[in-house]
């Protein structure tokens, strides 16, 4: 694509030059119709003024020696002396009733028989030569008067006035285009300077531009600039703590598994080996906890434009997560109930937000319940909010643990967990509009209940 200047300049001058054309056509137009009346005016007025002279009162005689002095006077005409060279091309021409010519002028065209039609007319004489011509019929003086005047007179006046309109609008067209183009390329010229800014720019580089003085025009496309550049920041940032978050916890799991990978190779009995594999397969599936924990919370990392949610059935959502735990708690001999009316629960959240937190919560409470223990999760709603609780019969947690159980990778002592499940579910409360909460139940264990905004409008009556 060419650049806005060319393109611009282009447009300008294409629209100059129709106009230009059109304005030339239209006077070429109007010059000649206004040429051709007053040259006609004139035809007519000699021709009267003819007709009032052939009218004198004079005797026959003397009829005759004007005639005689007016062929005379009319062949004396010099154009090169004391005339004008358009004499040769204006004739006169006056008949009888006999049709015998009286008065001409040597231009006069030669005709077969005198015209007997009065008014305008074009005429093409002998030597194929065009005229303009008015004839006047004087009836009292039984009179022909005959006015012509050669096509090319007007053709060339017409040329003249072409030529001294014509050629200054095309002067004055290719001066207009360079101003324009210097004008174009003022107006241009921050653009210019934003675009080799961003030529001289390192590749690498994402600090904000600050262009100053910038045109109204162009502080728009600056601020998206800068957005877009912090928001690829904001992301390089977000990689760059996902993987020193995984570098650092994946540090210890690989060591540990290195370690009962060596006691297993270096064990002497069957028992031996056979708990060597156990504590190995163990530190895996807490390695693969880990990587799927790292792994949400990268996708649960604050983004510039944060996923739309939609009114779903909350009940309905956490009836299906808990048809999906159930296997795996039954297999770690725990038992999983589930308290809530079979009304409609809306609220405006995502789907896969909610079982995340629901597995991270069910999966903190397995954790820490006895053996036979028995996991209970409640849905209830009071004051426009659902209160989605998960009660377990663990040892709660303790008061000096509480303001730091939301941190990265702080796991109360758990060898089993990798510290991430709570700061996952309090970044998706969060999301929602709502909170997480931690009380300890007075019979024993903890109840974490995250609280999600009613989707249903509040009544005002």
């Amino acid at each position: 694509m060419t650049s806005i200047r060319r393109r611009t300049l282009t447009l300008i001058i294409g629209l100059m030059l129709t106009g230009l054309a059109v304005i030339s056509v239209l006077n070429l137009h109007d010059s000649n119709h206004e040429i051709a009346e007053v040259y006609d005016a004139q035809l007519a007025q000699n021709a009267r003024m003819l007709q009032g002279v052939m009218r004198m009162p004079l005797a026959s005689k003397q009829h005759a020696e004007l005639y005689q002095a007016f062929n005379q006077a009319l062949s004396e005409a010099e154009p090169k002396v004391d005339g004008h060279p358009y004499e040769t091309k204006i004739a006169f021409q006056v008949w009888n009733r006999k049709g015998e010519v009286l008065v001409h002028t040597l231009s006069a065209p030669s005709f077969t028989a005198p015209p007997a039609t009065p008014g305008f007319s074009d005429v093409v004489d002998l030597n194929n030569r065009h005229w303009r011509a008015f004839l006047l019929e004087d009836k009292q003086n039984e009179l022909r008067i005959w006015v012509g005047e050669r096509d090319d007179v007007r053709a060339d006046l017409v040329d003249r006035i072409v030529r001294h309109t014509l050629w200054p609008n095309i002067l004055g067209s290719l001066v207009l285009a360079a101003m324009v183009w210097m004008a174009i390329g003022w107006g241009l010229k921050p653009l210019a300077d934003m675009a080799e800014t961003l030529r001289a720019r390192h590749s690498g580089s994402l600090e904000p531009l600050h262009l100053t003085p910038l045109p109204s025009e162009l502080e728009p496309m600056q601020a998206a600039l800068n957005r877009m550049l912090a928001q690829i920041q904001e992301v390089l940032g977000r990689e760059r703590r996902f993987i020193a978050d995984a570098a650092h916890e994946m540090r210890t799991p690989l060591a540990v598994l290195r370690v009962h990978a060596q006691n297993l190779m270096e064990a002497g009995t069957e028992e031996e080996r056979r708990e060597s594999l156990a504590f190995l397969i163990a530190g895996v599936d807490r390695t693969s906890r880990l990587v799927n924990q790292l792994l949400t919370m990268a996708r649960l990392e604050p983004k510039a434009q944060t996923p739309a949610m939609h009114a779903i059935d909350l009940n309905e959502t956490v009836r299906d997560s808990l048809v999906q735990l159930t296997p795996w708690l039954l297999s770690k001999h725990l038992e999983l109930t589930f308290d809530a009316s079979d009304h409609p629960c809306k609220v405006f959240a995502d789907p896969a937000a909610i079982d995340i937190a629901l597995n991270n919560l069910i999966t903190n409470a397995a954790n820490f319940s006895p053996e036979h223990g028995v996991i209970t999760v409640q849905l209830s709603q009071a004051d426009g909010f659902y209160a989605l609780s998960v009660l377990d019969q663990g040892p709660g947690i303790d008061e000096a643990d509480r303001a730091r159980v939301f941190e990265r990778f702080y796991s109360r002592g758990n060898a089993q967990g990798a510290g991430l499940g709570l700061t996952i579910v309090n970044t998706i409360a969060h999301r929602l509009g709502g909170r997480i909460t931690l009380v300890n139940r007075p019979e024993g264990g903890l109840q974490a209940t995250l609280t999600i905004p009613d989707a249903r409008p509040i009544s005002t009556a």
